[in-house]
Formats: structure tokens, C-alpha cells, sequence
């Protein structure tokens, strides 16, 4: 056994109750309805239409936020690929019978998450170059964030290395973009 699969198998049975515990919210029908609605506007189509309306709703500052935000979203993207693929963490439905796949994933494994990674780097971004756009993004990502292992897909922790991965990346698009760099 790999040494982050026996890692991640400590982890995962650490983890276990505290994910059933939020997991337990997906049973509430109006609940999973929510956070299925949410977890897909998450898969990306939430993301795409903010970079399309920047620009037209901002001009030149949401054009260059825009392009800075696609830039960095494809960069998230090959991280969050790349360690799924060395680190191969199963979902907490596939390990744990108590916990359902409420939603059907996007790819096989857990760590990190993508959703939460790709949630708090478009929120970070936009809001430092848009600020009255903060309540609305801070609590989609939030509520994207908690999707996640409501629906049985990821373990806490897979949503907290998600976030600050995507935090970490909106710094860094930020110290080389940084907002109003254009007027």
C-alpha cells in the first residue's frame, strides 16, 4: 500500500464521523435539492457566466479581472488534476457504506476538492476587484464548500486543502494582476 493511501485511510476513519455527521443533511429532501442545485452551479457554469458578465458589466477592469480569472481558474484546474492523480483519496461513498453519493461526482477521487478550490479562488479575485460583489460570492462558496461532503463526496479536509488551495492561487493571480490595474 502506498504511503498516502495508508495516510489517507488514517485520515478517512478519523474523518468518518464527523462526515456522516454532515452528511446527514443530504437526507432532508429540500436539502439535498439545494445543495445538488448549488454543487452543479459549481461544476462550473456559475464560474463561466461571472466571466462573461464582468466584462460587460465593468468594462476594461472586468475584462483584465476576467482574463486573470480564466488564467488562473486553468491553472486550479491542473493542480487540483494533478494531485487527484498522485494522491488517490476514494470518496468517503465509496469507503464508507453509511455515506450515499447524492451527486454524481466529476471524476474518481476526493482529495482535494476542485469545487471548493475553483469557489474561493473566483471569490477572492472578484471581490477584491469588485467589492460589493462579496456577500454574494463569499456565500456561494461557502454554501459550494458545504455541498461537498453533504452530498457524500468529500471529506472535510478534501474542502479545507480545496480552499486554501484556491485562496493561495487568488493571491497569487492578485500579486501579478492586481485589481485597478488598469483604468
Amino acid at each position: 500500500m502506498r504511503s498516502t493511501t495508508r495516510a489517507f485511510a488514517a485520515m478517512d476513519g478519523m474523518e468518518h464521523r464527523l462526515c456522516r455527521w454532515i452528511h446527514r443533511a443530504g437526507h432532508c429532501r429540500p436539502m439535498r435539492s439545494l445543495f445538488s442545485v448549488v454543487g452543479r452551479l459549481g461544476d462550473g457554469m456559475i464560474w463561466y457566466l461571472l466571466l462573461l458578465y464582468l466584462p460587460m458589466a465593468e468594462g476594461k477592469n472586468g475584462l483584465v479581472a476576467a482574463i486573470s480569472m480564466a488564467f488562473g481558474a486553468l491553472f486550479g484546474l491542473l493542480v487540483y488534476k494533478t494531485l487527484k492523480t498522485f494522491l488517490v483519496r476514494e470518496r468517503p461513498f465509496i469507503s464508507y457504506p453509511d455515506i450515499h453519493c447524492l451527486s454524481a461526482p466529476l471524476d474518481r477521487y476526493s482529495f482535494p476538492s476542485g469545487h471548493t478550490l475553483h469557489a474561493v479562488f473566483f471569490a477572492v479575485v472578484a471581490v477584491a476587484w469588485f467589492p460589493q460583489l462579496g456577500p454574494l460570492l463569499y456565500g456561494f462558496a461557502a454554501m459550494i464548500a458545504l455541498s461537498r461532503p453533504v452530498l457524500g463526496l468529500h471529506y472535510p479536509t478534501d474542502v479545507v486543502v480545496g480552499g486554501l488551495i484556491g485562496w493561495a492561487l487568488a493571491l497569487f493571480v492578485l500579486l501579478l494582476v492586481p485589481p485597478h490595474a488598469v483604468m
